[in-house]
């Protein structure tokens, strides 16, 4: 058990080495591309459902990024952002929330500052050394590989949201 998880009421999530995997492929316009895993989406719909928030901050710009956020239904979704913090900041002030029922999921060296203030840091399985000795949960996937996915389902186990919000998918014939 992770007693931080339980807090949680708003899950924050990096773009690129999370809900990607890192890589950037470029059409001939010049227009970056990325791949996001579904399972990581059903995990994100699943914590939605739960009743916790969902939101994006990314220090990159892409037409794709808003695509799958508003595909996965997040309302909240800040793209460009040079300070993570102090797009944290904004946004837990907006909600009414404090940094402590903040999870934030991220995996290099701008998203320390949200880290040393969230209330659950995690990072994925590839990320560098040092966001691993800052984590509150390292996870066992790599990012744009179900780490989100796993990111998900800790904070619904440790909320005990894991089995109820899995149960409906069981009694389908």
């Amino acid at each position: 058990m992770i007693p931080q998880a339980r807090l949680v009421r708003i899950a924050i999530f990096d773009v690129d080495g999370v809900l990607s995997d890192g890589g950037l492929h470029y059409a001939d316009t010049g227009d970056a591309m990325k791949t996001f895993d579904v399972r990581d989406g059903m995990g994100m719909k699943l914590l939605q459902d739960s009743g916790v928030e969902l939101a994006i901050i990314t220090s990159r710009r892409a037409g794709s990024v808003r695509e799958r956020a508003t595909d996965l239904g997040i309302r909240h979704i800040q793209q460009g952002v040079a300070n993570k913090y102090a797009a944290f900041e904004t946004l837990l002030a907006g909600l009414k929330l404090e940094p402590e029922q903040a999870a934030f999921l991220g995996d290099d060296l701008v998203d320390l500052p949200v880290f040393r203030q969230c209330g659950f840091a995690v990072t994925v399985a590839d990320a560098p050394a040092i966001l691993k000795r800052h984590a509150d949960y390292v996870t066992r996937a790599k990012g744009g590989h179900g780490a989100a996915r796993e990111f998900c389902e800790v904070i619904l186990h440790n909320q005990n949201q894991l089995a109820g919000q899995t149960a409906r998918f069981l009694g389908a014939a």
